[in-house]
């Protein structure tokens, strides 16, 4: 039931179980016993890593962002997720970038605080890593912060993709042909890759001045220039310089389950299930199961 529970509304649930089990469980009761667990996993879920250790010649990288939830009662908020996985648990067969073969998941429903205080618990049993440890996430103020106040030895990379998204959104207001803005845009993007922001900005300041977009532009480069060194990051590692793992995660742990049609959420209720995704999601579902072996009389 709890499994079933996390993985797909409680309705549905109800019908699989009985399709599957010939066993009729109100939806009401599974969602009693899925909630019940949620809020007992909070207890384990961070406590300990699934990743191995991290070799001499791997990276671990770590991802963070946040992504919105809809409240019963205060509309949109946010949920911070986090994604850690080694170099060399990117599967690249032919020299380009694949699949994730395994990764550890935080998902906190609530303060910047309280979940970063998760993930240095996490990053931090492995030891000193200094510039091993990389860091991959968008402007955000709060997870900019994070990463230089706790681990100033890091790399930290602004995320490629975020730095082209604020470049085209300035060049739409800019550029009223098609192909010029394509052409100055590409040419901008091959100057990111080789790690030549400088010029970037040089060339907004040049061909757009007295414009209040473009000094925006220019202030957002200046301000991140010390994590796009894109050339040297796509020569460490598994070569990543985009936040693609993390947006997946929020799809796979958040999304999938808790922004189905018609869903509005307690905050209490979404950290329960939030919980019970990130344990499935790291391997760790035994944990779960020896917990309704223990307690299960008393939950259901």
């Amino acid at each position: 039931m709890v499994y079933a529970g996390q993985l797909d509304c409680y309705e549905r649930c109800n019908e699989s179980l009985q399709q599957f089990l010939d066993i009729e469980v109100s939806a009401a009761q599974v969602y009693r016993v899925t909630d019940t667990y949620g809020k007992e996993a909070e207890k384990e879920v961070n406590e300990s890593r699934s990743l191995e250790p991290v070799r001499k010649d791997e990276i671990l990288y770590v991802q963070a962002d946040g992504s919105m939830l809809q409240t019963r009662d205060d509309g949109w908020k946010e949920v911070k997720v986090g994604r850690m996985f080694t170099s060399g648990s990117c599967i690249d067969p032919n020299g380009k970038q694949s699949w994730i073969r395994h990764s550890q998941y935080v998902a906190h429903f609530g303060s910047s605080k309280v979940f970063t205080g998760y993930m240095d618990y996490l990053i931090e049993s492995y030891g000193p890593l200094g510039n091993r440890l990389v860091f991959i996430s968008d402007g955000g103020t709060w997870i900019k912060n994070w990463i230089e106040d706790a681990f100033a030895e890091a790399i930290s990379i602004l995320d490629f993709y975020h730095a082209c998204e604020h470049l085209h959104e300035f060049a739409d207001t800019v550029f009223k042909d098609k192909e010029a803005l394509k052409k100055w845009t590409d040419e901008q993007k091959e100057l990111l890759l080789e790690s030549k922001v400088k010029e970037v900005i040089a060339n907004i300041k040049k061909k757009f001045k007295k414009n209040k977009d473009a000094d925006s532009l220019v202030n957002y480069y200046s301000s991140n220039a010390y994590r796009m060194d894109y050339r040297y990051y796509k020569n460490i590692g598994a070569g990543i310089i985009g936040s693609g793992a993390i947006e997946s995660a929020h799809r796979t742990v958040v999304q999938k389950r808790m922004k189905q049609s018609g869903q509005r959420w307690s905050y209490e209720d979404a950290q329960n299930m939030l919980n019970l995704r990130v344990i499935r999601m790291n391997g760790q579902w035994g944990k779960i199961t020896k917990m309704v072996k223990t307690n299960f009389k008393r939950a259901a």
